[in-house]
């Protein structure tokens, strides 16, 4: 036999599968060869798991030959099942000998060293648990899904170490160690490519922040790759408002500075041109329906910028309005054909009628407080309408509009028949009570100190509850506050409040008043805009302290009143954002009648507006103006049923500082005001995360009016009134922080106009914050 020959012959020796025997000596006997069948399977090693079931898992059974490439099968597929740290193979004689390790269950899975992350959140994400085998690799994957839920909290630079610690019995606890490091930041975002908006202006569309020192309570200044996914559809949907319809994200790329403690993130951006809209038309393929008064809603027009949300708003619109013409099934689709020379999308509106789909029913879930009721009385659609898809988009933004729910979605799911759709509700509950903290200091009340305590859900019925408190140098005042969402099961909301103020005037008018009373209102809409409140006060008013120095005008005042008046209030909002207006206008008006019982009779009557507008890239005007009157019925205005202007409606003044005073200096109200206001607001060249922006104004103010000026017989100076219908005019400046401590506002007003007997201020400064 060569050398080869002898040396393959003994490795299947040392295997156990090759034959046992080599030529004999010379003269000796050959044995007889052993059979190279396998007759016999026997099982070493196992402990828990019965030697049948290691049998099951292998491709070999007794009478199979000793095939090498089988038992390489059986060796793989008995590996495969997960139960085994090690196995062997060897033939003993006629026999497959199969030596297993077991590997160990796992008693207990423990997480050290986690201190962001709760046990159970990380719990959910691993695949190990108690009483499960232990393998490597379960484990490996275990530690890099752990290092993913770091990742996308931020903390790149966390390290998971997997340890075992022995127990008997082939048992292990497996313990995960957990060093968390620091929140990775984003130490810079920049963009390439943008030609028609700044990156500070990019900054702003998008959700990723960079870290700054400042910024103490940002969520989004850590890195999250989903979340820079989600920027890069912000900053297309942004750039397709603007009219760049051949815009897109060519790429965006983050990158772990050297330290791992940061990222770089660079937008590479191809804007492409902007567009204007062309030529805008309406093709109806449904029979008999005017399309001549659907051009009335779109929001489309030509020479306008282009603009996908204008788009998006005529589609909604059309489908509105064609509903209103009796057609229950509408599919509005824009047609876009592009004149790329002359930069123009034009557009045509096709209206199709809609597949006849009627709302099988509406499924909730995920709401756990909340009532189910709560949810459907939100829906424009209910069970056995004809589906309208403008109709589910805006009963979903009305869901969100609670302020319930941390997300919600709404799916369509194939009904029972073709014709029938269900609507798939899946909400996710957030906390709705608030308890608020708040600190602070204005010039006006100077410190001051809030309280409150609210639950915007109240047991899961959508009802509103709050009670607070207020504490500063001139006002000490609680309030109590009810209000149910869906009165008597309509959209009509409905409350109460009860009330207690007592407010030192002392500087302004040398009295102190105190006011006890309760209210009830309801409002509704009138249209998608317009809503209506109505309202009824019943108040114990009392004027006390009045100083001894203090002109007969004010101690005449002196006493208790009860006030019982009804008011009614119209409020139309045109404005894009109630909270930050950029855009729009919104008109409020007022009626309030006192006299139905009670000892106080007067009619009220106010009106304000505001009006925002756009000059340039978040340069924004606003003009707003308000006037009122109050006439009493039979009797003379009561001080504390006058107007006062000054402070925050008048900068440059002091609080009441204009209009009525007597010989004392003492502000006596009017029962006639106008105020107006022309002011503009902009960056002022520093970071956006700051939040600090800069504000010129001009302000104009009246105040005047007193049913008696004279008191007959008085030759008293202090009795004399100073009473002029003068506008008053001011200019200034100011800031406005938005600080991690509450916001910041601070106005230097110069009074230009004025009368000598008014009260002015330059400097004014308030400061709150709520924690």
């Amino acid at each position: 036999m060569s050398g080869l020959g002898r040396l393959a012959a003994c490795l299947l020796i040392a295997l156990g599968i090759g034959p046992l025997a080599v030529a004999p000596a010379a003269g000796q006997t050959a044995p007889e060869p052993e059979p190279a069948v396998i007759q016999d399977i026997r099982v070493d090693g196992a402990q828990r798991i019965e030697a049948a079931t290691v049998r099951s898992y292998m491709t070999v059974r007794p009478g199979d030959p000793f095939d090498p490439i089988a038992l390489d099968d059986t060796l793989k597929a008995l590996f495969n099942t997960g139960l085994f740290a090690d196995v062997l193979l060897r033939r003993e004689g006629a026999t497959l000998v199969v030596a297993v390790v077991e590997n160990p269950i796992i008693n207990r899975i423990a997480f050290e060293g986690n201190a962001r992350i709760e046990d159970a959140v990380l719990e959910a994400e691993v695949t190990l648990r108690p009483r499960v085998v232990y393998t490597r690799t379960r484990v490996q994957n275990d530690v890099a899904r752990l290092q993913e839920i770091y990742r996308r909290s931020g903390r790149f630079a966390a390290t998971v170490e997997p340890k075992i610690i022995q127990l008997e019995q082939n048992r292990v606890d497996l313990v995960f160690e957990i060093d968390e490091g620091e929140l990775t930041g984003v130490e810079r975002i920049s963009f390439i490519g943008n030609d028609a908006f700044s990156d500070s202006a990019l900054r702003g569309e998008i959700r990723t922040e960079e870290t700054v020192w400042y910024d103490l309570f940002s969520v989004d200044d850590n890195y999250d790759p989903d979340r820079l996914a989600f920027d890069q559809e912000l900053l297309r949907q942004f750039y397709l408002s603007e009219g760049y319809a051949d815009f897109r994200v060519v790429s965006a790329v983050a990158e772990l500075t050297p330290d791992r403690e940061a990222f770089f993130i660079t937008f590479t951006l191809d804007e492409g041109e902007r567009y204007d809209f062309g030529e805008i038309d309406i093709v109806s393929r449904l029979p008999d329906l005017n399309v001549e008064v659907l051009f009335d809603v779109l929001t489309t027009e030509p020479e306008d910028t282009y603009s996908n949300t204008a788009v998006e708003e005529t589609i909604a619109n059309l489908t509105d309005a064609v509903g209103d013409q009796q057609y229950a099934f509408v599919d509005v689709r824009p047609l876009i054909t592009r004149d790329r020379d002359q930069r123009l999308i034009n557009i045509t509106y096709e209206i199709n009628e809609g597949p006849r789909v009627f709302v099988e029913r509406i499924d909730v879930s995920g709401n756990v407080r909340t009532e189910d009721r709560v949810i459907r009385r939100e829906f424009e659609l209910v069970e056995g309408d004809p589906f309208n898809a403008s109709l589910l988009r805006r009963s979903e933004a009305r869901v969100r509009n609670l302020g319930f729910f941390e997300q919600v979605e709404v799916n369509t799911l194939p009904g029972s028949t073709p014709d029938q759709t269900i609507v798939d509700v899946q909400v996710q509950e957030q906390s709705t009570g608030e308890l608020s903290i708040g600190a602070g200091f204005s010039t006006a009340e100077g410190p001051l100190g809030t309280i409150s305590l609210r639950e915007r859900n109240l047991l899961g019925t959508g009802q509103d509850l709050a009670i607070s408190g207020t504490l500063s140098a001139s006002v000490l005042e609680a309030d109590l506050s009810f209000t149910e969402p869906y009165f008597l099961g309509r959209d009509i909301a409905a409350g109460f409040d009860v009330f207690s103020v007592t407010r030192d005037n002392q500087d302004e008018s040398s009295f102190d008043e105190f006011t006890l009373g309760f209210g009830l209102r309801s409002g509704f809409r009138l249209g998608p805009d317009l809503r209506q409140t109505l309202g009824y006060t019943l108040a114990l008013r009392d004027i006390r302290d009045v100083d001894s120095s203090a002109s007969r005008f004010i101690q005449e005042q002196e006493g208790e009143t009860l006030t019982s008046a009804v008011r009614s209030r119209l409020t139309y909002d045109q404005l894009d954002s109630r909270i930050s207006p950029t855009d729009g206008y919104i008109l409020r008006g007022e009626v309030e009648l006192a006299g139905l019982g009670g000892d106080v009779f007067y009619v009220r009557t106010t009106a304000s507006g505001d009006y925002y507008y756009p000059l340039l890239e978040n340069v924004i005007l606003n003009i707003g103006g308000s006037l009122g009157q109050v006439t009493g019925l039979g009797e003379d205005v009561r001080i504390n049923d006058r107007f006062f202007v000054g402070g925050g409606n008048l900068r440059g003044f002091e609080p009441a500082g204009i209009g009525p005073r007597d010989g004392n200096d003492d502000a006596l109200g009017g029962n006639f005001f106008a105020t107006g206001t022309a002011e503009v607001s902009f960056p002022l060249g520093l970071p956006e995360e700051l939040g600090i922006r800069g504000r010129a104004f001009t302000d104009v103010g009246t105040l005047f009016g007193l049913d008696d000026e004279e008191i007959s017989g008085s030759t008293d100076p202090a009795d004399q009134i100073f009473d002029e219908s003068s506008i008053r005019v001011s200019v200034g400046t100011g800031l406005s922080w938005n600080s991690p401590f509450g916001p910041i506002q601070i106005d230097v007003g110069f009074p230009v106009v004025q009368e000598d007997f008014d009260q002015t201020e330059i400097f004014r400064f308030s400061f709150g914050t709520r924690f």
